[in-house]
């Protein structure tokens, strides 16, 4: 049986086009990820203190530190995985593993059950929702990576925008319990059966493409490892890139490559402050005398915005760069974060919202297409995740800081420091990151 885009007995082809049929099932095969992040947006924060009793920010933000440290982690070796299994039977496995979440939300008679949840729904993600970006990579080759972040990360987020809007009414109509979490169900089920049956290997299409690659000059790289020759200057990366140890792709991501490295940071920060927006943004919504369904409102207009904006942002970064994209976004969104802290009535805090979905969107396709254009395709999937890594440890760095603040001197101080951290983060990006697009690794 020929695969979709390509004739019956041929190889693999690059390409959107040539791929648009699997390529359109991974979209959505990552909405329904998305879907089952949505599921807690609006109500878990509520649930928190409404049926746990919980009073204490950081005992509250336990859930999203426990979920971030746990993608944190599987998003490492998510890449390290999907290189040495295949991309498919990581994705399965994913699903597999967010089978019991929904059911332990529903019937959790403690915090803890709903913080293993988290664990559960953390590890699900890092397979799922890396793998679904990997495998777009893989299809599309070099030249329409923005454009295939753009859609996958805006799959995954007006999903999460959705559901947390839906569960929001189903909460305020039938109570926080059970209601809400029926629809993870059917999204894990959704998300195991087209993942299993229709979802096909991509692994092959990464081989092709790194069997044509020819190495582009770089700057801040030099082969023996150190430090780049300085701005403004270049050097050719040459020798084999296809032996690099996982320790090897660990350093260059991190903290060695000057590009990969403010990505890394920057994600970090990006997702610090949307740990932020998920654990305290409802609470203090309520706290001003919203109602729930005025909640579930926000909390899908910042997503719905990041997702759809993505859309565009992605593409336009195909055509425009990244660095200047990812250097605005995070300017944006400590912005959108300082009205957050200001404002007092629902108006105000939707305009804030809308911002911050706006920035977020300039940021988030376009890191990992950023990431993408750096490495080489022989280890990309383990530079995927291990930017995936530093990004999503946001959520735990973001839960405990959050946490903490809020705990000593309230949420808007809280608020406060995390625009501040959102600033200096794109100040470090406007500094040390080259412009990748045009420079593929």
């Amino acid at each position: 049986m020929a695969r979709a885009g390509r004739p019956a007995g041929a190889g693999p082809t690059l390409g959107l086009r040539a791929n648009a049929a699997q390529f359109a099932l991974l979209v959505a095969v990552n909405a329904l990820v998305g879907g089952m992040l949505g599921q807690e947006r609006t109500v878990l924060p509520l649930l928190a203190e409404a049926e746990f009793g919980l009073q204490a920010y950081t005992a509250t933000l336990t859930y999203i530190l426990a979920f971030g440290l746990a993608k944190a982690a599987t998003n490492y070796l998510a890449g390290t995985l999907s290189d040495r299994y295949g991309r498919k039977p990581v994705l399965v496995v994913g699903w597999l593993v967010a089978i019991p979440v929904p059911l332990l939300l529903i019937g959790a008679p403690t915090w803890s059950w709903i913080v293993v949840a988290n664990i559960l729904l953390g590890v699900s993600q890092g397979l799922t929702w890396s793998t679904t970006v990997i495998m777009k990579i893989d299809l599309v080759g070099p030249t329409r990576r923005g454009t295939a972040m753009g859609l996958n990360e805006a799959a995954g987020y007006v999903a999460v925008a959705a559901t947390a809007l839906a569960t929001g009414y189903l909460a305020e109509s039938a109570g926080l319990r059970p209601a809400p979490f029926l629809l993870g169900v059917a999204f894990a089920a959704l998300g195991l059966g087209l993942s299993t049956l229709a979802v096909r290997e991509t692994r092959g299409h990464a081989r092709l493409e790194a069997a044509g690659h020819t190495p582009a000059a770089h700057r801040g790289e030099r082969d023996d490892g150190d430090d780049g020759p300085g701005p403004g200057r270049e050097s050719p990366r040459g020798g084999d890139q296809r032996g690099l140890t996982d320790g090897e792709v660990f350093a260059r991501t991190s903290f060695r490559e000057p590009a990969l490295s403010a990505a890394s940071q920057a994600g970090l920060v990006n997702n610090l402050n949307d740990g932020l927006a998920w654990g305290l943004f409802p609470v203090l919504f309520v706290g001003a005398g919203l109602s729930v369904s005025q909640v579930g409102i926000l909390a899908a207009l910042y997503p719905a915005v990041w997702g759809l904006g993505q859309l565009v942002t992605g593409a336009w970064s195909d055509r425009r760069g990244r660095k200047p994209f990812v250097v605005g976004g995070m300017t944006v969104q400590a912005v959108a974060l300082a009205l957050v802290a200001l404002g007092d009535t629902f108006a105000a805090w939707a305009v804030a919202s809308v911002l911050l979905g706006a920035g977020t969107a300039m940021v988030y396709p376009t890191l990992l297409a950023a990431v993408g254009d750096v490495a080489h395709p022989a280890w990309r999937a383990r530079a995927v995740g291990v930017y995936r890594l530093w990004r999503d440890l946001g959520f735990a760095v973001g839960a405990l800081l959050a946490g903490l603040v809020a705990d000593l001197l309230g949420v808007r101080a809280a608020v406060w420091v995390v625009a501040a951290l959102t600033a200096v983060s794109g100040i470090i990006v406007a500094m040390r990151m080259y412009e990748t697009h045009g420079t593929d690794g």
